[in-house]
């Protein structure tokens, strides 16, 4: 596709760029042997458990399990997408990216989306300040207690009402229009042309925590619907991941975060003094919200409506928390008395009623008590239904403090033994026996197919020059091992690319199916770093194990053709060289 970053350009940057330099120029690494170490960036942690090895150019952290090359760190770091770290590193290197079909741009289109939303938030905001309609928008804001200040700092405007304004003042061109309905402010019409997406509204500017402006929220100043009107999915824009608030946040001392549902409650607690607040933009709070919250505090206060919608909001809330609660993280709910918002209750009991912690309801006493409330624990059939709907809930948290103190608290409400509650969260359902135990994590387990051909993908990570002591990748044809096909690639690219590095092959499979698979493996491979372990050897020892599955399943499957029909004599021949002679009729 024209446009696209080709992937040689990929491969040769990450072999010019060195991993441990871009993580330690804003997260101070230490040399620990081989590798390089630091707290993780990525969640609260008192010991290092960050590595950084510079021969993979791969990072791993092994308590939260944050794990990837130079590109996917900035990604997750510096809120990057994809193109955007490609274009910071090249800028380091002092190269210029390509597009493929000769196709060079300097400047990616969000780029300009970015710019252009820039000039729309100036016209609202000078609408808001000069257009004789505006004087109802000012009048709503000041009824709900927002001053001027406040307006400024949050970049507040007025879109007037009618179909054209917008366009008439920023699409002076068909092109003009053109970005303008890229950037989600135009609405194309049925019989052709655009009009204006925000008539009559109040306009509530979205920035990222990068200070990108990405689009907009509208509150309606009339009866009309929706109430609030959000920007549609752009290139820049997208509901699910987006904070309102972030930014202005972002310089908070952030102990900890209050998560709202609307503009108009972030907004109020900060006009009251609570600074470090955020609001969802008509979505559930969603995994990519946490993951970026946590990216700014440990400690996160989801404050909800006191209604049935708001107990719901918080539910979900809590569901979507539990796999990302890794030592040193909370979530806590803060729900409001019935009839009441945020909005609402800041303004009536003040900033110190809000904030106390005795109004905070722990997420793990959310959890226990909600299911607690909806069984007869007095029963043992009470007590069994209870371990069964809390079984998925303990199982979805990363082993951390917060679960084992909660696999206790479970243990004697149901007044169950914590063995058989290990035993019920280890197999997915009733415990019917013990677990089998792990085989040993430098040990391949080679009656698992799985296993066998994952570590030799493993080991390849690990050392790919690895590669030149397999035979040709098409010895592989004919395994019917999980895998090989990938292994067969795999060799190929690795034969191709002398002194690749496991960056560049976790990179080159980026978006594809295998992608989650080799990270997972590449993040795993440190006990491979043992002096007493051969590395060598080991590899030749799976590969063996590899052609003795190959030899024993063609002796099945001739052995299949030998009872159903004569063997020729080039099968007869094949047999004898698999270690079994043909069966010989008593006539011959």
């Amino acid at each position: 596709m024209a446009g696209r970053i080709p992937q040689h350009f990929i491969d040769d940057l990450l072999s010019r760029i060195d991993i441990v330099d871009v993580i330690d120029s804003v997260v101070p690494l230490r040399k620990a042997g081989k590798n390089h170490q630091a707290l993780c960036p990525f969640h609260e942690e008192k010991t290092p458990s960050f590595t950084v090895s510079q021969d993979k150019q791969f990072y791993h952290c092994f308590g939260c399990g944050a794990n990837g090359t130079a590109i996917s760190f900035l990604m997750e770091y510096s809120h990057m997408d994809f193109v955007e770290a490609v274009e910071t590193l090249a800028a380091k290197a002092g190269l210029e990216v390509p597009r493929e079909g000769g196709y060079v741009r300097k400047d990616d289109d969000r780029t300009e989306l970015y710019e252009l939303l820039e000039l729309v938030i100036e016209y609202y905001r000078r609408q808001l300040r000069e257009h004789p309609l505006a004087t109802r928008a000012v009048e709503y804001l000041k009824g709900r207690g927002i001053t001027g200040e406040l307006a400024a700092k949050f970049e507040l405007g007025f879109a007037p009402p009618g179909w054209d304004n917008l366009i008439n003042a920023l699409g002076k061109s068909d092109a003009a229009v053109q970005r303008l309905a890229a950037a989600g402010m135009l609405i194309k019409r049925d019989t052709g042309g655009y009009y204006d997406r925000f008539r009559d509204r109040v306009m509530f500017p979205i920035r990222d925590q990068r200070g990108r402006a990405l689009g907009f929220g509208g509150r309606v100043l009339d009866e009309g619907t929706p109430k609030y009107l959000n920007s549609p999915e752009t290139p820049v824009f997208h509901k699910g991941r987006e904070l309102y608030g972030a930014y202005q946040a972002r310089a908070a001392s952030l102990d900890r975060l209050y998560v709202v549902e609307g503009y108009m409650d972030a907004l109020a607690l900060v006009q009251f003094g609570i600074t470090h607040v955020v609001a969802t933009l008509g979505t559930a709070v969603t995994r990519d919200h946490l993951e970026r919250i946590f990216r700014l505090t440990s400690r996160v206060v989801f404050c909800f409506d006191g209604d049935e919608a708001g107990r719901q909001a918080a539910w979900r809330a809590l569901e979507t928390s539990l796999p990302l609660l890794n030592d040193g993280r909370s979530v806590y709910f803060r729900f409001m008395p019935e009839g009441d918002d945020p909005d609402s209750f800041v303004r009536r009991q003040g900033r110190v009623e809000f904030e106390a912690d005795a109004g905070l309801v722990p997420l793990s006493d959310y959890l226990l008590n909600t299911l607690r409330g909806k069984f007869e624990l007095g029963t043992r059939e009470g007590r069994a239904l209870f371990l069964d709907a809390v079984a998925p809930y303990l199982r979805s948290l990363p082993a951390s403090a917060l679960k084992r103190l909660l696999l206790r608290d479970v243990a004697t409400l149901a007044a169950a033994d914590p063995a058989d509650l290990d035993a019920l969260l280890a197999s997915g359902g009733p415990a019917k026996s013990a677990p089998r135990p792990a085989a040993p994590a430098r040990t391949p387990a080679r009656g698992t197919d799985r296993t066998l051909v994952g570590q030799l993908i493993r080991l390849l990570l690990h050392r790919p020059e690895l590669a030149l002591l397999a035979p040709e990748p098409v010895e592989l044809q004919g395994v019917s091992l999980p895998g090989t096909d990938f292994v067969q690639q795999l060799l190929e690219l690795i034969r191709s690319n002398p002194g690749i590095r496991c960056a560049t092959i976790v990179e080159h499979w980026r978006g594809s199916r295998y992608e989650g698979r080799l990270r997972e493996l590449a993040a795993g491979s440190e006990a491979l770093d043992a002096e007493d372990f051969d590395l060598e050897a080991e590899f030749q020892s799976i590969w063996r194990e590899v052609q003795t599955r190959k030899g024993r399943q063609r002796r099945k499957e001739l052995t299949q053709v030998e009872r159903l029909s004569d063997l020729s004599e080039e099968g007869k021949a094949a047999l004898r060289s698999l270690g079994r002679p043909p069966k010989v009729d008593a006539g011959e």
